[in-house]
């Protein structure tokens, strides 16, 4: 078993997760079985509960394992398919060590970072470390060397490669490379104090990717190369890619990033076959077409909080030779102005969220797309916003709601289960979460979509569908064409007079990946281009003689 170790230094959010990710994608190309984990130090025991605003989004693994957005990169670049044990926090290994305390497991001994702590770290990297599965383990650890709080994990780290032998690790370290405008140079010493900070604590990078505005000349990598240890070759040069993140591996793979390490790690592997990743590329990058898709929510200013949407959306349209330009609407904005901020647009998507802020906005966007035929597709609580819209502007029944946004409705549509309301106690890990059946109605639009009579999906969320109202709606067009296998939960929702309108109470984002588009959302796509075939216009070559609309209104998803 191989093992590498992805740090950082200098400063944050310097892309190790998507380092990682593109380094299993060219290990895996490489023929080589790969799995990916991440160490993130922060004390909660999952980002289940915490703001998008602050951390992304909650990336949910089939499991039911509430994680970290980077997991989310390491699935759609690789074919793993990973589980709870994937992801470790401090929150994780403090909690288990105290509670072995608590139970006596360690025998009336003094509890100590070392050997305790660093032993929960070590056997983490271990139970995924089989050999019948994997070749090898790529190892991300979260935060900048440095943080007090990750200290333990790098402890962890260097007392494991004393355990397996070093020619059977390599340390990766991302850095940055700064450009001073005022002196017009490239400074090297960032990286240098931050790999001095790393052998301080005992480890010793092979290989610095090194994160830069401008080219890395030979005499920088010299310089590098001698003040941080490391041979030549293996300063990687890592500048910001143009168009898309699916460039990532195609632009380290030039650097020779994974012939690299492929030879520091001793194994021997053909050329990566890439053929398949950069024919996607040039569909994201170079599309025949484009449309203009509005994506309605309350955290949009934050580009994380909706990663996995705004990916999935990429694959579904790069599949059809389109780009996207992405309209980003606040939803506590769209009160009064519904059709002046979506009349320009072949799309509407509402994704999911909490709380109340906001649900109104999103009320409006789901009647002007039922309205006026534009293809719709809502995700959990934009499942939940159409439902409600439809009972109340359709069906009559004025204050029908959410009993999470107001408890005392007379119509709760959507409402928590029985069984659900005496066991909720506390926000954590209290949700219906991961992995779930749906069964497809026959004759259905999802039916066309999905093309088989069961699915698997995952979920993240609270409320349901009050199945008391399923009938009522049913009259006036509002169909359920996915449900639990038992029939009693709406997993899926289609109205019977519109091109394309569409809900689901799972996340299908969460299992999208380059070449493997979603089927809701190639179906959304596919209904967009449809919608009008006039806005579908043929890219223009140049892309700056493309018309433009107000730089704050689009995310260009190319």
């Amino acid at each position: 078993m191989k093992y590498i170790f992805v740090t950082g230094g200098v400063v944050s959010s310097l892309g190790k997760g998507l380092a990682a990710a593109s380094l299993g994608t060219l290990l895996e190309a490489r023929g080589l079985r790969v799995v990916l984990q991440k160490f993130d130090p922060y004390l909660n025991v999952d980002p289940g509960t915490m703001n998008p605003f602050q951390h992304g989004e909650v990336y949910v693994l089939n499991d039911g394992a509430e994680t970290d957005l980077d997991l989310g990169h390491y699935e759609r670049f690789t074919n793993c398919v990973l589980s709870r044990h994937n992801n470790l926090t401090s929150g994780q290994v403090y909690e288990s060590v105290i509670l072995k305390e608590r139970r006596g497991d360690y025998l009336g001994k003094t509890v100590q970072v070392i050997p305790h702590v660093t032993d929960v770290i070590k056997d983490r990297i271990r139970e995924i470390s089989d050999e019948t599965k994997y070749d090898v383990v790529i190892t991300e650890i979260g935060g900048t060397t440095g943080d007090i709080e990750g200290l333990p994990f790098l402890e962890a780290i260097r007392q494991f490669i004393l355990e397996v032998g070093s020619q059977n690790v390599v340390n990766v370290h991302v850095t940055l490379v700064p450009y001073i405008k005022a002196a017009a140079e490239l400074k090297t010493k960032p990286t240098q104090q931050s790999v001095a900070k790393l052998r301080e604590i005992g480890l010793q990078p092979q290989v610095l990717i090194c994160r830069s505005e401008k080219s890395i000349d030979r005499e920088l990598r010299q310089k590098l190369s001698m003040f941080c240890s490391v041979s030549e070759k293996a300063v990687i040069e890592a500048r910001d890619v143009e168009h898309t993140v699916y460039e990532v591996p195609l632009m380290l793979h030039e650097e020779g990033l994974d012939k690299l390490v492929c030879d520091l790690l001793q194994l021997k592997t053909p050329e990566p076959d890439l053929t398949n990743w950069k024919k996607f590329v040039d569909c994201v990058i170079s599309p025949q077409k484009r449309v203009k898709i509005a994506v309605v929510g309350k955290y949009i200013h934050l580009q994380d909080a909706y990663k996995s949407i705004y990916e999935s959306l990429t694959h579904a349209a790069a599949s059809q030779d389109c780009g996207i330009d992405l309209k980003l609407v606040d939803a506590e904005s769209l009160q009064d102005r519904v059709g002046t901020q979506l009349k320009d647009v072949v799309g509407v998507l509402i994704p999911g969220g909490f709380g109340e802020r906001g649900v109104e906005g999103k009320i409006k966007a789901a009647r002007y797309a039922r309205e006026n035929g534009i293809p719709y597709l809502g995700l959990c609580l934009g499942m939940q916003v159409a439902t409600i819209e439809f009972a109340r502007d359709v069906c009559g029944m004025k204050k029908a709601n959410s009993t999470e946004f107001d408890p005392d409705t007379p119509d709760p549509i959507i409402s928590l289960l029985e069984e659900q309301r005496e066991k909720i106690h506390s926000k954590g890990a209290s949700m219906r979460l991961g992995t779930w059946p749906t069964k497809i109605a026959k004759g259905t639009l999802a039916e066309k979509i999905y093309g088989q009579p069961e699915v698997m999906e995952r979920h993240r969320h609270r409320y349901e569908f009050n199945m008391k109202y399923r009938d009522r709606m049913n009259e006036k067009g509002f169909v359920i064409s996915g449900t639990s296998p038992d029939g009693t939960l709406a997993e899926l929702i289609e109205l019977r007079d519109h091109p394309y309108f569409v809900g689901c109470q799972y996340h299908p984002e969460f299992q999208s990946k380059p070449n493997k588009p979603h089927p809701l959302f190639k179906g959304f796509i596919q209904a967009c281009l449809a919608f009008d075939p006039k806005r579908a216009t043929r890219a223009a070559t140049d892309p700056k003689s493309q018309p433009r609309v107000p730089a704050q209104e689009l995310v260009l998803q190319r």
